[in-house]
């Protein structure tokens, strides 16, 4: 007869995880509560309890700006944010941006300009496009292209990413042709 086998106490029990909290979010201009475990990032927050699911996820990482979000106004990696962190702070998603029957500047422009291809990255292209120009550093083409150089376009779309860009920051007089700065020349207005 084989004796029974009987275990012995491995140790204290493991600590329990934290527990959901509550935490209110101020997401294109309303408050939003819902219940978060502390670890939480910006951006599963937004699409996964909030079903904000403009902001993409691409690299998780803080590396390719697919999570693009604006927090008063400056653009954040929200894959990199813990949500509970933003509590009190103004939210702007791609969502708060513009809509289908009011679209931003930014929008129309990136539409006019092809600005996409297949259009994963287009939120977070168009969420740090507006954070370039509420930021007001921008003013060249190349200085466009550094500051927007966190947001990858995996189609190579960035020549006209560039295009949408400059005509929205210079009020549609100019555009990038081929890699060139083009002024687009005034249109003279008729007398009536």
């Amino acid at each position: 007869m084989s004796s029974p086998f009987i275990q012995a106490p491995l140790g204290p029990p493991a600590p329990a995880l934290a527990p959901a909290q509550a935490v209110t979010l101020h997401i294109n201009g309303e408050d939003r509560t819902i219940q978060l475990a502390p670890w939480t990032s910006l951006l599963d927050a937004l699409r996964e309890y909030l079903d904000l699911t403009g902001t993409k996820k691409g690299c998780d990482h803080g590396q390719c700006g697919a999570c693009t979000v604006l927090v008063d106004g400056k653009r954040i990696n929200s894959c990199l944010a813990l949500a509970t962190v933003y509590q009190g702070k103004q939210i702007t998603t791609i969502e708060g941006i513009g809509g289908e029957d009011n679209l931003s500047p930014l929008q129309q422009a990136f539409i006019d300009h092809d600005a996409f291809q297949c259009g994963y990255c287009t939120p977070g292209q168009i969420c740090s496009a507006q954070g370039l120009i509420n930021e007001g550093r921008a003013k060249t083409a190349d200085e466009v292209r550094e500051l927007m150089s966190g947001n990858l376009c995996r189609c190579g779309a960035y020549t006209n990413i560039l295009s949408a860009v400059m005509e929205v920051l210079h009020d549609g007089q100019v555009v990038v042709d081929n890699g060139t700065l083009v002024t687009i020349p005034m249109q003279p207005t008729k007398a009536i």
